[in-house]
């Protein structure tokens, strides 16, 4: 197994040399730049540090083609996830063109030589990759917005993207590998992680330590995770707490990854422990359900509880990494102590909280988590994270055809939740595009950026705590769930206006719909160009049976349901008047 330990060391060095740094730099300035989104950013991260090892570019044609299908790349080494980097054709993406690529913030990065560009198929990907089409996938619903081709080169990395937190526990796979050998134990045991740890992961982590005799490599995800998670900065600051009071010494390794998750369950363990192989670690615990995006659109969840342990474990040899399998612990309040649950009888008295519990019954109603199940730093820091349930932020969603009634029942949701003590915006569609979006017309590309510049918005609104009531036709089923993972699936309401075709133009006060069958309007949603109703949205409003005031208390009442507002005001408001 150890042999596997240095395989970053067929890693090809793609930083630039110091001495070479300011030609480089001039060359790249005078190049056309390719600005790369967030994940890709993570991605050049990881090439350029070798946590990705054997690679050191974004996967070309042949690659890519064999890791989708067969999760090993064209020489036979397994990797079980395509590294791509998606554009959009243009005059700069061309063959043996070099281009700089930049971050968000138009910081040079690095420089590429396209050597190959090659189309992919999102369906194919999905269904491969994921195994899914289904756009309740974090993932499948993003790649819709990629771009239609991939493209590969060697890279000329000039300086790594920048962090200004946290610096000390950035280490790269070097620095780890350096740090983990001074401890002096042969066996390391990492564990992946992009939640809080709680008492039974402390359990679960001491005991692989000392089942290992090695050390532990808590190594969480800092990058992209799934949408809704714990922000890294609350979740660092409780590893931390962890590390330094509750491990022994010598026996912990704190480092962060700044991976960007594509939550492909047993592909994505298999990935995982790759990487940490790259790190220095020569065992993985592999949890229930890892790197799981939940249920699927019809609440199946994606992947088999234990998938992602024995895709590992079938693999485990190949790349020199031991399986920990994550058991199930249940606490023993007679014994103050974690206890596997095949190791107890049916007469002993267990205690355990589920993560669902954890957020309706604790952190939802403002009570603090008991010690026996997390420490009171952990505690801490999520009752700061995390207000009550109707002091957290929510996005209300509107979507339906032109005339459907999408505007008028929002408004009056908006006085309501005013009225119910919620800080409350409302981002009309045709206000939105007024102050936000002018300029862009009604292809479909400009329509879905139309919807993500209101889901970006609505998106900071809820992260800040307010409620978000946005009402835009948003007529295609893949860009609206790009918003909901924007936001996090447990704060958005899909809020479907299920209005005939026929209702919506008999309402049409500005004549849009006759403009669109006279051919005078191109592309009109509903006439010559689809709706895609929502499959599974939360709500469905009937408008022509009932008012707009009966449907936006309709939605109140629901948001009341899943605690965003109080009930108890209105019995007290309802009380007042009976006096």
């Amino acid at each position: 197994m150890n042999q596997t330990l240095n395989s970053t060391s067929e890693h090809q060095n793609i930083m630039v040399a110091a001495e070479a740094f300011d030609e480089v730099k001039a060359f790249a300035n005078s190049l056309p730049s390719l600005q790369l989104s967030e994940r890709s950013v993570c991605d050049l991260e990881m090439l350029a540090v070798g946590a990705f090892a054997p690679l050191d570019r974004f996967m070309g044609r042949e690659d890519e083609a064999r890791v989708r299908a067969e999760m090993r790349l064209a020489n036979g080494r397994l990797f079980p996830i395509p590294i791509t980097l998606p554009v959009e054709p243009g005059p700069d993406i061309r063959l043996d063109q070099s281009i700089a690529l930049r971050n968000a913030n138009n910081d040079l990065l690095a420089v590429m030589k396209i050597e190959e560009i090659y189309e992919w198929d999102l369906n194919e990907t999905a269904q491969q990759v994921f195994g899914t089409q289904d756009l309740r996938h974090p993932l499948v619903a993003e790649m819709h917005r990629w771009g239609k081709v991939n493209i590969s080169g060697p890279l000329q990395v000039l300086q790594l993207p920048r962090h200004y937190d946290y610096q000390h526990l950035r280490l790269t796979p070097a620095e780890t590998r350096a740090r983990l050998k001074s401890f002096g134990r042969e066996n390391v045991v990492a564990f992946q992680t992009r939640n809080p740890l709680h008492r039974v992961h402390e359990e679960l982590t001491k005991r692989a330590i000392e089942e290992k005799d090695g050390v532990l490599l808590l190594h969480p995800v800092v990058g992209l995770t799934k949408p809704g998670d714990v922000d890294h900065y609350s979740r660092v600051r409780t590893y931390q707490a962890l590390a330094d009071g509750y491990y022994a010494p010598g026996r912990i390794l704190l480092a962060l990854l700044p991976l960007a998750m594509r939550m492909a369950g047993p592909r994505e363990a298999l990935w995982h422990a790759l990487i940490r192989r790259n790190y220095g670690a020569n065992h993985l615990i592999v949890g229930r359900d890892h790197a799981s995006p939940g249920v699927d659109s019809t609440g199946k969840p994606f992947y088999g509880p234990y998938d992602a342990q024995e895709l590992v474990e079938r693999h485990s040899e190949e790349i020199g990494m031991g399986v920990v399998p994550f058991s199930e612990l249940v606490y023993l309040p007679d014994e103050d102590r974690y206890e596997e649950v095949s190791k107890v009888t049916p007469q002993t008295r267990t205690a355990s909280i589920s993560g669902t519990q954890v957020r309706n019954l604790y952190l939802n109603r403002g009570r603090k988590l008991p010690e026996w199940f997390t420490r009171p730093e952990v505690a801490e820091v999520l009752a700061e994270t995390y207000p009550p349930r109707h002091r957290q932020g929510v996005c209300v969603w509107f979507t339906g055809l032109s005339g459907a009634g999408k505007s008028t029942t929002a408004e009056i949701l908006i006085l309501l939740l005013l009225e119910y003590g919620r800080q409350a915006t409302l981002l009309d569609g045709d206000v939105v595009r007024t102050h936000l979006s002018k300029g862009l017309g009604f292809s479909k590309e400009d329509r879905d950026i139309n919807i993500r510049r209101i889901g970006f918005v609505a998106a900071e609104i809820a992260r800040h705590g307010g409620v978000a009531v946005c009402a835009a036709v948003s007529p295609y089923r893949a860009t609206r769930n790009d918003v909901r993972n924007m936001i996090g699936s447990d704060h958005f309401v899909e809020v479907f206006v299920d209005t005939p075709l026929e209702v919506c133009e008999q309402r049409d006060t500005k004549g849009m719909y006759s403009k669109a069958r006279r051919g005078e309007i191109k592309g009109f949603t509903g006439i010559d160009d689809p709706y895609e109703a929502p499959q599974s949205a939360e709500i469905t409003l009937d408008t022509v049976a009932h008012s707009p005031e009966e449907n936006a208390r309709l939605i109140l009442n629901y948001l009341i349901e899943q605690g965003f507002a109080r009930a108890h005001e209105a019995a007290m408001r309802a009380s007042q008047g009976s006096d």
